[in-house]
């Protein structure tokens, strides 16, 4: 490795740690969901919060947006929200009788899709093209979207009622999925010091050019062909085993390596490592499975898997030819 390469993964951590330590002034808790959605900005993908209401999803979401220093906007969604409510639309101009583009609120940096489960299959279609693609089509006409695009999606996962679940398809376009879980006593009360007054306030410190910066870094991380066949190995797991239905796809395997990757980089690493893989399988690969139904009848059915293809699918390193 150059020692310009090692001196941009250096400069790289100088500013991830930066970030983290700003949004943590905010949000009160485990860095462990901070780092996953820090995870996904790295690899270019998308996050889904799950978590039952009053954790701080939405607080979390507001101080990484603010502590990026990029263009964010939220979408509640409700269950009359409309497909253009998100992309936009042409308007009609009384005064000259042309059309101009009103641009919705996907023209973000970072777009915060509140209670995304609310709305109705149609509206959260409207997502798809933008989170896979970057750019949205309306009446025709495509436009790009801003870079870097990062889509933090929340749903509460116990409430049912008046809610759709998000298809396959969707849960497939997020990278990690992130559950927040209740804060430990000693993190709560921290949390009620801090917010007791007045509540902190995450500022600015990045910007979205920084932010594109550390997405360049994170890509040229280092993966050696063995790791390619371990995360192979990870998925393949999934796919044939009898309690699961629909097993990871081959995007969960691309998902795999670009997370281990954005992991590495946070770590302060140019190079992927086995347990990168390891230590990122589940917030990659979890949301993706479908189980049986027998299987799903049970706790932490897709958690439990994912367990047991890391205890049975072992790393191997090839030989090497002399």
């Amino acid at each position: 490795m150059t020692a310009a390469a090692t001196n941009d993964i250096a400069a790289a951590r100088e500013r991830i740690d930066l970030l983290r330590r700003e949004v943590s002034r905010v949000y009160v808790g485990s860095l462990r969901p901070v780092d996953t959605i820090l995870l996904a900005l790295l690899a270019r993908g998308h996050a889904l919060l799950e978590g039952v209401p009053g954790v701080a999803k939405t607080t979390l979401v507001k101080a990484f947006a603010t502590a990026l220093g990029c263009s964010a906007r939220r979408i509640q969604f409700t269950p009359d929200l409309l497909p253009a409510d998100i992309t936009g639309t042409y308007v009609l101009s009384p005064r000259d009788g042309t059309f101009s583009l009103r641009a919705g609120p996907i023209f973000a940096n970072i777009v915060l899709a509140d209670e995304i489960n609310r709305a109705p299959a149609k509206t959260q279609s409207a997502l798809l093209e933008a989170m896979q693609e970057r750019q949205v089509t309306i009446e025709g006409d495509r436009f790009e979207l801003p870079a870097p695009f990062l889509v933090l999606a929340t749903q509460n996962p116990i409430d049912l009622e008046g809610t759709y679940p998000l298809p396959e398809a969707q849960i497939d376009r997020f990278l990690v999925r992130v559950a927040m879980g209740y804060p430990a006593p000693r993190e709560e009360v921290q949390m009620l010091k801090a917010h007791g007054v007045e509540s902190p306030v995450a500022h600015p410190v990045l910007d979205a050019a920084s932010a594109a910066r550390l997405q360049v870094v994170a890509s040229t991380v280092h993966v050696e062909d063995d790791l390619y066949d371990y995360a192979v190995g990870l998925t393949a797991f999934t796919r044939s085993h009898p309690r699961v239905a629909l097993g990871a796809s081959p995007r969960a395997t691309l998902g795999l390596i670009q997370a281990a990757k954005a992991w590495a980089l946070i770590e302060g690493r140019p190079f992927v490592t086995p347990d990168d893989l390891r230590i990122v399988a589940p917030s990659v690969l979890g949301h993706r499975l479908v189980m049986t139904a027998e299987a799903e009848a049970e706790p932490r059915a897709q958690e439990r898997l994912i367990e047991e293809a890391l205890s049975k699918v072992s790393f191997r390193r090839g030989m090497r030819a002399v």
